[in-house]
């Protein structure tokens, strides 16, 4: 059974999700405040966590911050904040997706689906081992693990599954469309800053000082590709 963890100050809210995540036969802890809820994600693992912003005594970001030290679980951010700033400071600070209250439940259900599939797909023992190799860059799929010049780098599950979807396609001009598509298993919504800032952040973290390259190229007007050169 897939855990669950939900942090949210609103009961009401909360008891609904509960509900609904258990007709989906998930296992589901529920915290209503950030260092309780950082606390109970110490205590176990967790397939997905699903985190409100404005929290008491630890605001969401701060939580989120303190979880991508430990973990690279799936985070969907659940918020009534809508502001673009809002959502790329998720996002930068490693959320994997972001919802927007009040949504509707079946929305939210093809969500936490999709971040607990991608999430999980890879991690099956009885999947054969596969690593995509390049100059500098190793991706294990199996392990969901990547080296820059043999040195462990740090990805959020849907940082690597940009990667991934990238270098799989190595050469390949993909549109934002084909990428958001993919990677966040949905309908294309023009959400153009939240595809940039990923790629922005994915960029820096697997830039190859040491032998100068840069991995992901920008083709202007189009999306982007993987180096052909490496």
């Amino acid at each position: 059974m897939k855990n669950i963890l939900i942090i949210d100050d609103d009961k009401d809210l909360c008891g609904l999700l509960e509900r609904e995540l258990k007709k989906e036969s998930f296992n589901i802890i529920v915290c209503h405040d950030g260092q309780t809820g950082l606390d109970a994600f110490k205590t176990r693992n967790y397939h997905l966590v699903i985190l409100d912003i404005m929290l008491p005594v630890m605001n969401g970001y701060d939580v989120l911050t303190e979880i991508r030290k430990l973990n690279n679980v799936p985070v969907l951010m659940l918020t009534a904040k809508d502001s673009e700033i809002d959502k790329v400071s998720g996002l930068r600070l490693g959320a994997d997706d972001y919802l927007t209250k009040p949504f509707l439940i079946a929305e939210f259900i093809a969500r936490v689906q999709s971040l607990i599939r991608r999430f999980t797909v890879f991690n099956n023992s009885a999947e054969e081992k596969i690593i995509l190799s390049f100059k500098g860059l190793d991706i294990d799929v199996s392990l969901r693990s990547v080296l820059i010049n043999n040195i462990p780098i740090y990805l959020t599950a849907k940082e690597f599954d940009l990667l991934y979807f990238l270098a799989s396609n190595q050469g390949k001009v993909l549109t934002k469309e084909q990428i958001y598509t993919h990677v966040w298993n949905n309908d294309y919504s023009y959400d153009d800053r939240n595809i940039m800032s990923f790629v922005s952040k994915l960029r820096k973290k697997i830039k190859n000082e040491k032998l100068h390259i840069d991995y992901i190229q920008t083709v202007h007007g189009i999306g982007y590709r993987f180096s052909l050169e490496v």
